[in-house]
């Protein structure tokens, strides 16, 4: 059975889906997970606390399911060993757009840590707090906010280092500017939807490929 805090959590997520943060009541969500309020403040302090939580929680979930996608991206099958790079480049960013585009759509936290446009569903805290990276976190604030922005740059970390890590003849410069062309790419798409995802993802593995091309 999940914790007292993942329930906690679920509930608050879940009522959010029927009305705005404001209208959410901390005994409502006790109640729906089950456990007392004195609980759910003994957990989170505060109806703030709470949604920092929950916006925590969602941004963790995202980022380790772009690592997800970029591990299980299928390796292209490529003519030839000259053009094998870039085709793998272009499946691993295509796998990433793929699942921010998705999440983004079902996930009003993720749209709002990428956009930086909370609406007025959401807690205050929805839009800047994401977490910060798991390298060097002991040398860092475990819980520091970052902008849209630096979100990107995590992302494109991510899918720069899963591109170099098996394909090490690419030029590292290179492979770090294709990516962020590609992870922009993509949230232009979060910002205003294409009626297609797979397109989408299609059109930003065929710009990684480019870019790599042509060094």
């Amino acid at each position: 059975m999940p914790a007292a805090r993942e329930l906690l959590l679920d509930a608050a997520f879940t009522a959010l889906g029927t009305r705005p943060w404001h209208g959410v009541r901390m005994v409502d969500v006790a109640a729906a997970a089950g456990v007392s309020r004195q609980t759910l403040y003994n957990e989170f302090g505060s109806k703030d606390g709470l949604a920092r939580a929950l916006v925590r929680r969602e941004a963790e979930t995202f980022l380790a399911g772009v690592e997800h996608a970029l591990a299980t991206a299928r390796d292209a099958d490529a003519p030839d060993a000259a053009d094998r790079d870039p085709a793998r480049a272009g499946d691993r960013c295509a796998a990433a757009a793929l699942w921010t585009l998705r999440t983004a759509r079902a996930n009003p936290f993720v749209r709002a840590a990428l956009t930086g446009c909370r609406g007025d569903r959401l807690p205050p805290a929805a839009a800047p707090s994401v977490p910060a990276p798991r390298a060097g976190r002991e040398a860092r604030p475990p819980r520091g906010a970052l902008s849209p922005g630096a979100l990107v740059g995590r992302i494109r970390d991510s899918v720069a280092g899963a591109v170099g890590a098996d394909a090490p003849g690419l030029p590292p410069d290179a492979v770090l500017r294709a990516c962020e062309a590609a992870v922009r790419l993509t949230l232009s798409y979060v910002v205003a939807p294409a009626p297609s995802d797979e397109e989408v993802a299609a059109e930003v593995a065929g710009l990684v490929r480019a870019l790599l091309t042509q060094g």
